[in-house]
């Protein structure tokens, strides 16, 4: 394991009128501290979009670093081997990763492919030996999940989610509010995700590849939301769709789906999921003493929110920088975030999407 290059940067988090002290030491690698030590070695395997955005954020890492390639297009391998420095041997593809077991310079791999691709690739990285994080949805059920967390048990690696936003600074100081009772009574929570989706050839519009529509895509910030809000797990579902594009948004594509979730304390959550709305990307928490409302809540950044003590003022981080040096800490040091990000967070979410499913086919309360 090599080490990064020193850089001091300031962070200063503001405690919106509560006495709140916000480490993120306890997230990852201390800003302003000099770090001289281990670097959890990163191989991203699928080069689109996302990868694109990680990989640009983990430049400022200062506890991980992008050292191998996984692709099934030779021509983003060159691209990316010249852009990031990446060695001839670190790089592999979709049939040959599996000899990631006998190559010692790789630690991990960040699976970032289709939803319908995870389970399988997330197990064959397992099975060589690596570290696995996986982006969210992890599958596209519970039942793959679970194979995935079983895998990596059995292999004696570590499952984790691409859980960004609980690394991130203003969610951490609401959920921190929230622990410390600064809401009172917690009673519901709102949840709106969504945007319009565009080309309709693309691998999330195929079910095969997505396994679903929107809710598998934006919706599960809403379900995960609820749940880091609120400090519980849901123990009914209801739910709702509304297609108004059949063909853009064929079987199995959910278009839009109003699903509602109900918690041990009383509390009620009310979410909507869509690919045919923009302008959605919104939380609000109410409790008996206050409240909390962030929009953008969950976009790549920056997030704005407000609570009944004022204005979040915490500075923004780029998040997949802030999670992948945390997921370092979680690998080398044991430190959890906030919120777990771990294989079994990643099936509670994926129990929670099948019920949502479940209701939407039968049109009943599904009890979780």
């Amino acid at each position: 394991m090599g080490t990064r290059r020193n850089f001091i940067e300031k962070l200063t988090v503001a405690s919106v009128g509560v006495p709140l002290v916000y480490n993120p030491s306890t997230l990852f690698a201390a800003t302003g501290e000099h770090y001289d030590g281990p670097v959890l070695r990163v191989a991203i395997m699928g080069l689109g979009s996302y990868g694109t955005r990680v990989a640009k954020a983990m430049v400022s890492c200062k506890r991980a670093r992008l050292v191998g390639l996984i692709s099934g297009t030779p021509a983003k391998v060159v691209k990316w081997r010249a852009q990031y420095n990446i060695p001839e041997k670190n790089c592999y593809n979709y049939q040959n990763f599996d000899q990631l077991k006998d190559n010692p310079d790789i630690d991990a791999v960040y699976v970032i492919t289709p939803n319908g691709l995870h389970c399988e690739q997330s197990i064959r990285v397992a099975r060589a030996g690596k570290h696995v994080i996986c982006e969210k949805p992890m599958g596209i059920n519970a039942a793959e999940g679970q194979k995935m967390v079983d895998a990596c048990k059995a292999a004696g690696v570590k499952l984790l989610i691409g859980y960004r936003m609980h690394f991130e600074p203003k969610t951490v100081a609401v959920i921190k509010m929230r622990q410390e009772g600064v809401f009172g009574q917690l009673k519901f929570f709102q949840g709106q995700s969504g945007f319009v989706i565009g080309n309709p050839n693309q691998w999330r519009l195929n079910k095969k590849l997505s396994g679903g529509g929107a809710m598998m895509d934006i919706g599960i910030y809403s379900i995960n939301g609820a749940r880091y809000m609120l400090g519980e797990e849901p123990v009914w579902v209801t739910a709702q769709e509304t297609k108004t594009d059949p063909v853009k948004f064929k079987e199995g594509i959910d278009e839009t789906i109003q699903f509602q979730m109900g918690f041990p304390s009383g509390a009620v959550a009310s979410c909507l999921s869509t690919y045919a709305m923009n302008h959605l990307d919104r939380f609000f928490l109410n409790g008996s003493e206050g409240f909390a409302e962030m929009q953008p809540s969950t976009g790549y950044g920056p997030i704005e929110g407000r609570t009944h003590k004022g204005k979040l003022t915490q500075p923004h981080i780029t998040h997949q920088t802030l999670q992948m040096d945390g997921m370092a800490k979680i690998i080398f040091e044991d430190i959890q975030p906030i919120v777990p990000v771990d294989g079994e967070e990643g099936v509670k979410d994926m129990k929670i999407i099948d019920a949502i499913f479940l209701a939407v086919k039968t049109g009943k309360k599904v009890m979780l």
